[in-house]
Order: structure tokens, then C-alpha cells, then sequence
């Protein structure tokens, strides 16, 4: 199902989710413990409300999974790339890329002082 034929609602309980994505609501919990950009609000009662957002996040998790056979750290992957899916900080090219970025400011730096440096009579 995609958003398209999604109800015309804002939100959505999770019997309701599991019905459109076609799984079980636990699959969705587990989904929710994996994936960063699914994270359903809670209701005064204690329920799960996912929004439309969640919901077409969670139809793209299983068309990856499911449709194109992805391991869960491929649909990461895959969900990062498209903006989706937040990086985790604690993912090793995140800290290289990091690190990188604060070598290149410092050079920047060094680089500006240098030329600043030249151009004092």
C-alpha cells in the first residue's frame, strides 16, 4: 500500500499500521528498536500513535527488507543515503569523517594565520 491509498488520517494506532504495512505489530516494535526515523509518540493511554510520516517510513523498511531482501543494516544503509534514516554517531566512518573534518578546520585555520601573517609588514 503506499501513501496514497494511506486513510485520511494524521495518525494511526499500531493494529492500524500493522494492517497497512502488512505485519505483525511486533515486527513494527522491533522496526521501532532498529531504525532511528521510526519513533512512534505515545498516547495518553499509553498506545503507540505513529504519524503518516512513520507510516510511509515503515512501508519503505519493508519493501527494502521484504521486496528487495536487505538485511536491516543494508536498509540502514540504504534509508541514510536517501536522508531517511539519521547516522548513528557511533558508526565508525561517522567518527573518521569527524575527525576529518576537524583536521581540515584546523588547516584552515593555520592556512588563514599563515597568510594574515604574510601580509603584516
Amino acid at each position: 500500500m503506499s501513501s496514497r491509498q494511506l486513510p485520511d488520517k494524521l495518525f494511526f494506532r499500531i493494529g492500524e499500521v500493522a494492517e497497512i504495512v502488512g505485519v505483525e505489530p511486533h515486527v513494527l516494535r522491533y522496526w521501532e528498536t532498529e531504525f532511528r526515523s521510526v519513533r512512534p509518540t505515545k498516547s495518553r493511554k499509553g498506545q503507540r500513535v505513529y504519524s503518516r510520516r512513520d507510516v510511509d517510513t515503515l512501508l519503505k523498511i519493508k519493501e527494502l527488507l521484504y521486496g528487495h531482501r536487505y538485511t536491516i543494516a543494508g536498509a540502514k544503509r540504504r534509508l541514510r543515503g536517501k536522508g531517511v534514516e539519521p547516522v548513528e554517531t557511533d558508526d565508525p566512518v561517522f567518527k573518521e569523517v569527524k575527525r576529518l573534518r576537524q583536521t581540515l578546520t584546523s588547516l584552515r585555520q593555520d592556512i588563514s594565520q599563515a597568510l594574515d601573517d604574510i601580509d603584516k609588514p
